[in-house]
């Protein structure tokens, strides 16, 4: 149905078009569809920013309002790609529920086939942006006595069958999800219910939680005399035992119950336009320096592994006291021939941005490569003004896009560069938007000169990767093992912002070499690292004596990232722990870590629905023969 992401924006736009044939009688309030200004199309606005429904139309004539004909002129021709009508919204509520760093969204809505003839059909095309590294979990769709649900497929082999297709559903960006639903009559009411999980992302103290919910005026029903509800019920449990408040919302939330650690709030309100902004709540807990918890939980009767889970997670709160570790960072980038165009300029806007922000004492060195490698200094320099400046005029006159892809040469070489002080953190920020065939031998190689050095000097790999086309699955491996943070963007204009709040993430490490003290006696199996708000998965459970697991497994504790490794375990988890570690003037540090059980924190869903998406193809099907899978899966994780 459509071939690329330009398909879907054609479409969007050429539906707006075919709008304007929609008769509504002499309603005055009836607002047409805007017609798409050259500056929405240069933006590509016209992918949705809340759930959207939209007619799937490729035989214009039958465009008409199916209460109210208005006989139009007949059209010829067919629409290619498919036109796409938005459909007009008729209700909407959310429930989301916020646990620790992970939100739970269920979005219910109703939406009219109100572009159509009564005595015709069309597909219709569901569309759910989701939030900060959003992952589907389900969908539900009620139409005309028929009902569609989404439900996750392997076949025998653990291979994906070949009846899927993608124009049935998938993503079409990262963080869109979209399903299409068959011969839907003109007329016809949709109800969609959708689940998807989200991060609240931690910065600078607070918790931010952003959900998608800013509709176009166009989603409105025809006639705006009759007031519609809006409704979003909001439960907070940040697994502290403090008290938690709200720093600001972007719509009046009511309080309706709070606790230590929690809240429960909702928004419900009658409108007579349907909102035009995000839904955005920040909140803080009310501490004063670093905290963290052990959240122990048993499993459920239902559950196969029946041993107890537990998930240990550490905050930074922010203290301008306390400092960040002096740096020597290497900036890595591609300057192959796929980055040429904008990506290139986009790029080296984003590199000078971040090399800016580096402090006087910290040592920077920047390596460009293609076939071959290009260096800025054959040692690191202090990050002087005038350093800085020579920095910026060598990046605009090396980085010409051209040649292939060599990365481990330029990986290997990068390494060399560094002193081997205790001092400071050494950091390496790798940029590609390609994809190399010795990406396991890379990664083989990184773990052997890790262990020949020791990961307290081992350099810190921070990946980024470009497009589509790179193996981001690589990437977020080559990151993990080096206790680094990976990122990523998949879309030209959001480029030089990603990278920018990616290499700020990284570079706010508070705390390093961190050990946990524990009994001897206490076995775990670590099942997953939570870390660059990103979920990554151990390809094999080991089981480990709980002293036995650290240092070289955890990374570092960061202002804006959080620290979160869950596992399951058998014995007696003890009443108190500390986490011990270094900080920026390389004195030691402790920190005391609660233990606490607890029965109303999904454990098994903050962290096990990821670990499956992660290491398994997966597809869904529906009730009736309609199909689609999970493309972004498939797709990325194919190391």
């Amino acid at each position: 149905m459509y071939n690329n992401d330009d398909d879907f924006t054609t479409g969007v736009r050429d539906g707006l078009r075919l709008a304007k044939r929609i008769y509504y009688g002499n309603d005055r309030s009836v607002v047409a569809p805007k017609p798409v200004t050259p500056m929405e199309k240069a933006t590509k606005s016209l992918y949705p920013t809340s759930p959207m429904v939209y007619a799937v139309i490729y035989n214009p004539a039958i465009v008409d309002n199916p209460d109210m004909p208005s006989y139009q002129p007949h059209v010829h021709g067919r629409c290619d790609p498919p036109a796409l009508i938005p459909l007009q919204m008729n209700d909407i509520s959310f429930e989301v529920e916020c646990y620790l760093d992970t939100a739970f969204v269920t979005m219910s809505g109703s939406w009219r086939v109100h572009c159509v003839m009564g005595d015709a059909d069309c597909s219709c095309r569901v569309a759910i942006p989701m939030g900060e590294e959003g992952s589907i979990l389900g969908a539900e769709v009620e139409v005309a006595r028929k009902s569609y649900s989404t439900k996750l497929v392997v076949d025998e082999n653990g291979e994906e069958e070949s009846a899927a297709v993608v124009e049935d559903g998938g993503l079409l960006k990262p963080h869109i999800f979209t399903l299409t639903i068959p011969q839907v009559d003109g007329g016809s009411n949709l109800s969609v219910k959708v689940r998807w999980t989200q991060k609240v992302i931690y910065k600078d103290g607070e918790f931010i939680l952003t959900v998608p919910y800013s509709f176009p005026e166009y989603v409105t029903p025809a006639s705006k005399k009759h007031p519609k509800k809006e409704r979003i019920q909001l439960k907070v449990n940040c697994g502290l035992t403090t008290d938690i408040a709200c720093q600001r919302t972007s719509h009046p939330l009511k309080e309706r119950k709070r606790e230590p650690g929690k809240l429960d709030l909702l928004y419900e309100t009658l409108v007579l336009t349907w909102s035009s902004t995000d839904f955005v709540f920040k909140y803080h807990a009310f501490t004063t320096n670093l905290f963290g918890s052990v959240l122990l939980k048993s499993p459920s009767p239902q559950s196969i592994d029946q041993r107890d889970m537990f998930s240990l997670y550490l905050f930074a709160y922010p203290d301008k006291r306390r400092k960040v570790f002096r740096k020597e960072a290497v900036f890595i980038v591609d300057i192959s021939e796929s980055m040429q165009g904008n990506t290139i300029e986009l790029t080296k806007n984003a590199l000078i941005a971040a090399l800016s922000k580096l402090e006087p004492d910290d040592f920077f060195g920047i390596m460009a490569f293609n076939d071959q490698t290009h260096l800025y200094s054959s040692t690191l320099e202090l990050a002087t003004n005038e350093s800085l400046k020579k920095a910026n005029e060598w990046i605009d006159t090396n980085f010409i896009a051209s040649g292939g892809t060599n990365m481990s040469i330029a990986l290997d070489q990068a390494l060399e560069l560094f002193s081997g002080t205790s001092k400071s953190i050494p950091m390496v920020f790798f940029i590609t938007d390609g994809a190399a065939e010795n990406e396991r031998q890379i990664c083989e190689v990184m773990q052997k000169q890790q262990k020949n050095k020791g990961s307290e000097l081992f350099p810190r790999i921070h990946t980024f990767g470009i497009g589509s086309f790179c193996n981001h699955y690589f990437l977020r491996m080559l990151a993990m093992m080096s206790k680094g943070h990976y990122d990523a963007s998949y879309d030209a204009d959001a480029i030089e912002t990603r990278m920018q709040m990616w290499a700020s993430k990284a570079s706010s490490s508070i705390m390093t070499n961190i050990v946990i003290d524990g009994p001897d006696d206490l076995e775990v199996c670590l099942c997953t690292y939570l870390f660059s708000w990103f979920e990554v998965t151990v390809p094999h459970f080991h089981s480990y004596h709980f002293s036995q697991i650290y240092p070289s497994t955890i990374p570092d504790l960061c202002y804006n990232r959080p620290l979160i490794i869950s596992g399951r375990y058998k014995g007696k988890f003890p009443e108190k722990l500390e986490a011990k570690g270094t900080i920026a003037d390389m004195s030691n540090f402790t920190i005391d870590i609660e233990v606490q059980h607890t029965n109303d924190i999904p454990l098994e869903k903050v962290w096990m629905l990821k670990r499956e998406i992660v290491q398994t193809s997966h597809q869904f099907s529906f009730g009736v023969g309609l199909k689609s899978f999970f493309l972004f899966a498939r797709s990325v994780y194919n190391f």
